[in-house]
């Protein structure tokens, strides 16, 4: 029976491989592909052989590099630098040729219809074709528009990451007691420590932190990638958080180790154990599934923390176990990693929870946002509630965007988020 179950198992390992390689191979086809067309489209701008030959050896560098960090790719590594750059430098390149490729496919129709057009009503002289040249102009146009994703993605790469953004919002609650009028709490999520690079830009978002003053500090969930380790570099740093009622945190999906390969259950367990230890040494009140409450007077918050719990994540929140200690006429600020929890379960459980702070979607670190006039991602399509404030039920969500980033290590239009947010006694104005 034993010898049978481990011939499964290889059997299992290796069409899991085949898999992988059909989806591989998949990718370069396609690729290959849009390079070649991406290439004859370059053509009709430039005939000089040396730019050809430049625009041909960039591609080589750039997708021979990408397939060499995907094959290569080793998942139980506790960081991979390598393979972001690679997948940065992919996006770099390739997002424009895609925009390069649309523009001149546009063309191209053009000329099938004006060749079918040409065939029917013309007879053309010997040797000739029915179908024009490309046009020069159009292929500056092409590249002109190429040349604004390019611009955009390589400032997302070089300071669009590290681009903090304090956003500050008055929420108005009638039932607020009385001592917390104007109470000040910064929110901020998804820390994904494993992916920094610069430790001056990381030290001044800490301190544009504590500029804020807040009386309490308040932690999403994504301390790490995938393993505690990740934060032992940054640990003096983000050590330096203060705020006078304390920082209260909650876990995220990555901060389970769920996204590596471990040598040992035993080594998965530690690694839990140690991120436990961890937000204690930074001075972090971590919430599992529990309560703390902050008190002035006769009064006082109910600051609740659920474990993960995501629609298509994990789902280890327990809000029954979380409020067992929580008086119903609480105010109660609830700290839940992923938005979907506040749609799926939050919103309709029997407590009122009058504001509740996520993070986890990072606005997809991509988006187009001009306050008052547009707001939109591609991870709307994903989530409903994704970036910012929501309110349904007489309760309110806010969706941090993100301290960090994670495996593209950028960030374009959806630049990283300290969350400011003072309480007010009074009429909700959000509607």
């Amino acid at each position: 029976m034993f010898l049978l179950c481990r011939k499964s198992l290889r059997i299992v390992l290796f069409l899991h491989k085949i898999l992988e390689m059909l989806r591989l191979l998949i990718f370069i086809g396609i690729v290959l592909a849009l390079d070649f067309y991406a290439f004859q489209s370059f053509r009709s701008v430039t005939k000089n052989p040396w730019v050809s030959v430049i625009y041909i050896m960039f591609t080589i560098v750039v997708f021979g590099n990408t397939i060499y960090h995907v094959v290569s790719l080793d998942r139980s590594a506790p960081v991979n630098t390598g393979f972001y750059q690679a997948f940065a430098f992919f996006v770099l390149f390739y997002v424009p040729k895609l925009f390069l490729v649309l523009a001149m496919f546009g063309e191209d129709v053009f000329r099938l219809f004006e060749g079918i057009y040409n065939a029917i009503t013309t007879s053309p002289r010997s040797g000739s074709s029915v179908f024009s040249t490309r046009r020069k102009f159009i292929g500056q146009i092409a590249l002109g528009v190429a040349a604004l994703p390019f611009i955009s993605i390589l400032h997302g790469i070089t300071k669009g990451k590290y681009n903090y953004k304090v956003l500050k919002y008055t929420l108005f609650f009638e039932d607020l007691p009385k001592e917390f009028e104007d109470y000040k709490i910064t929110q901020i999520s998804d820390i994904h420590s494993g992916s920094f690079d610069n430790i001056a830009k990381v030290e001044y978002a800490v301190d544009l932190i504590n500029a804020q003053a807040s009386d309490a500090i308040m932690f999403t969930g994504d301390l790490v990638n995938s393993r505690t380790s990740e934060m032992i570099p940054w640990k003096s740093t983000f050590s330096k958080l203060k705020a006078k009622d304390g920082i209260f945190s909650i876990l995220g999906n990555h901060d389970y180790g769920d996204y590596t390969r471990w040598p040992s259950k035993e080594d998965k367990t530690k690694n839990f154990k140690d991120m436990l230890k961890l937000h204690k040494a930074l001075g972090f009140q971590l919430l599992l599934d529990e309560a703390k409450f902050i008190k002035k007077k006769e009064s006082q918050l109910a600051i609740i923390g659920v474990e993960n719990w995501g629609k298509g994540f994990k789902q280890k929140g327990d809000l029954r176990k979380a409020t067992s200690q929580v008086n119903p006429d609480d105010f109660k600020i609830l700290l839940s990693h992923d938005p979907s929890h506040w749609e799926h379960e939050v919103i309709d459980d029997q407590l009122h929870y009058h504001l509740t702070l996520s993070g986890h979607t990072h606005g997809m670190q991509f988006g187009i946002e001009i306050p008052g006039f547009i707001k939109w991602s591609p991870i709307k399509w994903r989530y409903k509630y994704w970036a910012g404030l929501y309110e349904k039920a007489g309760q309110v969500l806010n969706v941090n965007r993100g301290f960090g980033y994670l495996a593209f290590p950028g960030r374009i239009g959806i630049w990283p988020e300290i969350t400011v947010i003072k309480l007010k006694k009074g009429k909700s104005h959000l509607g």
